[in-house]
């Protein structure tokens, strides 16, 4: 009991980062919420929930406050970061929770302002322009217009003095603090070291690899082991003519690039585009340009049978 009171006694100011961390959590809940809500309606019929989406919503926000804030002063993602939220209008360094009022006006801003404009579209629809319904809406506008610049200039308070992550708890007087002592924590950086030098080292293949002509290079380490039949003056013509120099099979619409070897039509072309630098993969000739074979040469001068 002692060491509570003196925790409460020593309170430390909450950092940015775990105020922040805790909106992003609670967040997370409603939505894990709902989806689990909705899940339940999926046998029934499509758009079940539309009209009643918002007051459902409502409904479900209002259950977890009625079992966070209301009960423990402190919303879901702050009970699991160990933070809780202080009457800062109370005259006193000791810890005091909220207010009953202070809760309840968090509902009604938190919960019902998000409905109001969900259901601001709707409660206005099909009014005449010049009705008292059409000013209204426009007049609400206005305010929801002035307080979304409010909230902009308090988060950017925040974002100085590290208090009030919203504008709700600035009104309200409520600030968040550490429901008990934080100690000082010996972080090793060992773990996120490494880390940091995967993942540069992983963005570096990421940035390297599509600059590396795999399929060039590939040739290039496959004629090391192809023997030396395949170059100029130790072979005949009429074996370089029976097969691509390519794919290894027989050539269709056979085509030159200037040297004694024969390429299909497909393979020199796809791999030209591909690689303007292409060189053929048996003598490492660089493409002059690319003719196909002539005929009468295909039967007399490579004697092909």
């Amino acid at each position: 009991m002692s060491s509570s009171e003196d925790g409460s006694n020593n309170l430390s100011p909450v950092l940015r980062v775990s105020q922040l961390d805790a909106y992003e959590l609670n967040r997370a809940l409603e939505q894990l919420v709902w989806a689990q809500f909705t899940h339940c309606f999926q046998g029934f019929k499509p758009g079940l929930l539309t009209y009643v989406e918002p007051e459902l919503k409502a409904l479900l926000q209002l259950l977890l406050w009625r079992f966070t804030v209301y009960s423990q002063s402190a919303t879901v993602g702050q009970t699991i970061l160990s933070i809780r939220y202080k009457n800062n209008l109370a005259q006193t360094q000791k810890y005091q929770p909220m207010s009953k009022h202070q809760k309840l006006w968090y509902a009604v801003c938190t919960i019902g302002g998000r409905w109001l404009q969900e259901r601001l579209h709707d409660l206005f629809k099909n009014q005449p322009s010049e009705s008292a319904y059409h000013k209204t809406k426009h007049f609400i506008s206005i305010i929801l217009g002035l307080l979304q610049t409010a909230r902009l200039i308090n988060f950017l308070n925040f974002l100085q003095k590290g208090r009030f992550a919203t504008l709700t708890e600035r009104l309200l007087g409520i600030r968040a603090v550490f429901s008990k002592h934080q100690g000082t924590r010996q972080v090793g950086f060992e773990y996120m070291n490494r880390e940091l030098l995967w993942h540069g080292f992983a963005d570096f293949l990421i940035f390297l690899l599509p600059l590396v002509n795999a399929k060039k290079l590939k040739m290039n380490v496959l004629s090391w082991f192809v023997s030396q039949e395949g170059l100029p003056g130790n072979d005949s013509s009429a074996i370089r003519c029976k097969e691509c120099a390519v794919c290894s099979e027989w050539p269709i619409m056979p085509h030159t690039i200037g040297c004694p070897h024969v390429f299909c039509y497909y393979c020199i072309k796809s791999n030209y585009l591909f690689d303007v630098y292409f060189t053929c993969p048996h003598c490492g000739s660089e493409v002059q340009e690319i003719q196909p074979l002539k005929y009468m040469t295909e039967l007399t001068e490579l004697n092909v049978t």
